[in-house]
């Protein structure tokens, strides 16, 4: 039932808008079949970020595609389609779920690389960076100050080693998906922050109303 709620509440969206929320979602997974269903009615993908508490929530932004293709893909889906939301078929999706269908599972798969190169580049941000080994100053700080050179010596050490090893560890999986990209066939670009992001052949990054025009 929830599930049907939530393609309803999307579909409300796809209807009046021309950029599209989705989320926030726990699962990178469930995020990328969502904005699956988003592309087949026109939308395209823009960009996907951490949210809520701790940033344990993943939200993803789709942008209103004007070109004729995808015009024509979001009209065929609408014939094919006429009682998504409301208990009859979404496309790509198996019945009541949002579990991809065994053709779409590879598209899928490449928008949930997608939102996770995006979602692992915010928390390699030089910001995030810096507050995170300042956390290791301020925990050396705290242990002097308590009396605890030692303490502080290790403890600050080893959370710094830590954060390496995490950072690090995020690197790595950014260039295994953007490998998978590439041989998808995206295209790297960079966008305006510097980030590396992919687009498909022919695409390009969004601009600030309509991410598609010249």
């Amino acid at each position: 039932m929830f599930t049907e709620r939530q393609i309803s509440a999307m579909l409300g969206q796809i209807a009046r808008q021309d950029v599209v929320e989705i989320g926030p979602e726990q699962a990178a997974g469930r995020a990328a079949a969502l904005a699956h269903v988003a592309e087949q009615y026109g939308y395209a993908y823009d960009r996907a970020h951490r949210t809520g508490h701790n940033d344990m929530q993943i939200l993803v932004r789709m942008y209103r595609d004007p070109h004729p293709g995808a015009r024509a893909r979001e009209a065929a889906t609408i014939a094919a389609h006429p009682q998504a939301g409301s208990g009859g078929t979404v496309p790509g999706m198996r019945p009541g779920t949002v579990k991809p269908t065994p053709e779409a599972e590879e598209a899928v798969a490449r928008l949930k690389d997608r939102i996770m190169l995006d979602v692992l580049a915010q928390a390699a941000d030089r910001r995030q960076q810096t507050f995170a080994y300042g956390s290791c100053a301020v925990l050396a700080l705290v242990l002097l100050l308590a009396g605890m050179p030692i303490g502080a010596l290790v403890g600050g050490a080893a959370l710094a080693a830590f954060l390496w090893g995490a950072f690090r560890l995020g690197t790595v999986r950014r260039q295994r998906i953007a490998r998978r990209l590439t041989d998808a066939g995206f295209v790297p670009v960079r966008d305006e922050t510097g980030r590396q992001r992919f687009v498909r052949p022919g695409q390009q990054l969004p601009g600030h109303v309509n991410p598609f025009t010249a």
